[in-house]
């Protein structure tokens, strides 16, 4: 089962587009909150992240950071991880 993923987007942010990109490649289901234009939105985004910069992603409760984090939880091949956790 794959940990349920979020994360806040805007349009027309290449990193956006990077993100769920991955996501996708990894047949990974996630939910894409856009922001762009929804001021409360936005607000809700940066009081979750502490950011206002896009993406800003969670893996289950886990807040990952941006589209530069995910991916460098790939390149440390800890990513698999965190979408796939242990069955408790």
């Amino acid at each position: 089962m794959t940990a349920p993923v979020t994360l806040y987007t805007t349009r027309f942010c290449p990193f956006c587009v990077r993100a769920k990109m991955l996501l996708t490649q990894k047949n990974v289901n996630f939910t894409e909150i856009a922001v762009d234009g929804d001021a409360e939105k936005r607000a809700e985004m940066m009081a979750r992240s502490g950011r206002h910069t896009v993406p800003q992603i969670w893996i289950g409760e886990q807040h990952i950071g941006g589209c530069d984090e995910l991916y460098a939880l790939e390149r440390q091949h800890a990513l698999d991880a965190l979408l796939h956790p242990p069955a408790h």
